[in-house]
């Protein structure tokens, strides 16, 4: 088998480099470093002229090289972080120092697998999704094995983004379907909060209140589904009494084709990714 072929990381010494200097691309330095999981030594970028994105890595203690390459030829484990417009560009150019026995991870947004292993001339590439709660430590990240990746470099990878949320495996074949639901689904949340603190000016309560209390009330909705284990429509259930404040509200949503909109919403936004990622 190909990936055989290929030397294994060691995970206590291996260095990580980033080839693109974003706010993702931070948010993961930052999880690392201060989950201990890696120290900011073993970590580089390169960043050409934006004054604000060398600050945020300095900041971390984070090594800034002065050129792409320099970021490749010092890592074993590196993160291809750039737009998806110009991923194709930046892989290409950077071809003859993406030796095997490099891992090679992906975040662009809507670029294959078949296309990172095709333009950097090997399959040692894992494609990772992540979405923006990464910058709180709390992400929800799906991945997906190249031809040539090991399951070491997968427990690899798993383990630094997990210093940033959690992650799940899954086919690339799901990975539309995961951008129009934890990819794009922040900001369908974003939107609930807004529309609860709305509501709460609307009753009377001071804007500073009803958005403290709106977003303190997803955040523990959400750890609710999340801990213990039972079934979102139970835990409605469990708060809707009968003939009270509660079923009063939710017979409002059901009129207003809450659900429905929502499940239309992840459907239109996975359909869009698809499209882009075939443009």
């Amino acid at each position: 088998m190909e990936a055989t072929q290929f030397l294994s990381i060691q995970t206590e010494t291996y260095k990580l480099g980033f080839i693109g200097a974003g706010k993702m691309a931070e948010s993961i330095a930052k999880g690392a470093v201060q989950s201990g999981f890696l120290p900011p030594p073993r970590i580089s970028t390169s960043i050409h002229s934006n004054p604000a994105r060398r600050l945020a890595f300095d900041s971390l203690g984070v090594k800034v090289l002065p050129q792409n390459r320099n970021v490749v030829e010092e890592s074993d484990v590196v993160i291809f972080s750039v737009k998806p417009q110009v991923v194709r560009d930046v892989v290409l150019e950077l071809r003859p120092l993406l030796t095997k026995d490099k891992l090679l991870v992906s975040i662009a947004a809507g670029t294959k697998l078949k296309d990172l292993q095709e333009w950097a001339g090997h399959s040692r590439f894992i494609r990772v999704v992540p979405n923006t709660p990464s910058a709180v430590g709390e992400a929800a990240s799906v991945m997906c094995l190249g031809g040539a990746a090991t399951e070491e470099d997968g427990e690899l990878v798993a383990k630094l983004f997990g210093s940033v949320g959690k992650i799940w495996r899954a086919d690339e074949k799901l990975f539309d379907a995961i951008v129009g639901l934890s990819g794009s689904g922040p900001a369908y949340i974003y939107l609930a909060i807004e529309a609860l603190a709305d509501g709460g000016v609307a009753a009377g309560l001071p804007r500073e209140l009803a958005m403290g209390l709106a977003s303190q009330t997803v955040l523990g909705a959400a750890s609710m589904a999340s801990k213990t284990g039972k079934h979102p429509g139970q835990l409605k259930d469990d708060v809707a009494s009968p003939g009270g404040t509660t079923i009063a509200g939710i017979h409002e949503l059901e009129k207003g084709g809450f659900r429905g909109t929502l499940m239309n919403a992840v459907v239109a936004a996975a359909k869009r990714s698809r499209e882009l990622s075939q443009s």
